[in-house]
């Protein structure tokens, strides 16, 4: 079944839609989430909650903006990096119990990471496509060089090169002295 297919399916039926959905593109979603939750009752609630939020956000899937694929790998990492997140400030609030976070976002911090976001989406657009790549594989999906290295059929070594010229060039291009 196409994306075409699915998405009329779980406009008719979200709940048969939502099933054949997870039924496609689970394995992927399992991959993307194992990626960055460890621990595995930590991925089995993150795809619960990806079940959820895809029945919940279908409205803002648009197919002339991409594929469902890729919509639902954002999907997919965004939940559990939000899962990741939540973890670490749990733990964080167990250890330090009554202390307030000293880095409370402000407006102007907001439209700072907005303006550096967009300045890094526009270069990684200039990038060739094996070099964007591996920068979303390893910064976007938190994937060890080593899982990369193997997927890509390079040698860690040749990985780890590829990637420190890559921050490298985008650091220049961001504004940064280009040092590591």
């Amino acid at each position: 079944m196409d994306d075409h297919a699915l998405r009329a399916l779980l406009d008719r039926d979200p709940a048969a839609g939502t099933q054949a959905v997870l039924d496609r593109y689970g394995p992927l979603l399992g991959y993307v989430v194992r990626g960055i939750l460890r621990d595995p009752q930590d991925a089995e609630d993150c795809l619960s909650d990806i079940s959820l939020a895809l029945w919940r956000n279908l409205a803002r899937y648009d197919p002339e903006r991409g594929s469902m694929k890729a919509w639902l790998t954002a999907l997919a990492r965004n939940t559990a990096l939000n899962h990741w997140t939540a973890r670490q400030r749990q733990e964080a609030h167990r250890a330090e119990t009554g202390q307030e976070p000293a880095h409370w976002d402000t407006p102007e911090r907001a439209v700072l990471r907005k303006e550096r976001a967009e300045q890094l989406r526009a270069a990684l657009d200039r990038l060739s496509d094996r070099d964007r790549q591996l920068f979303y594989r390893k910064y976007y999906y938190l994937q060890s060089t080593a899982q990369i290295a193997a997927e890509l059929g390079l040698s860690e070594r040749a990985a780890e090169g590829r990637l420190y010229r890559l921050r490298q060039r985008l650091r220049r291009e961001l504004g940064g002295d280009g040092d590591d």
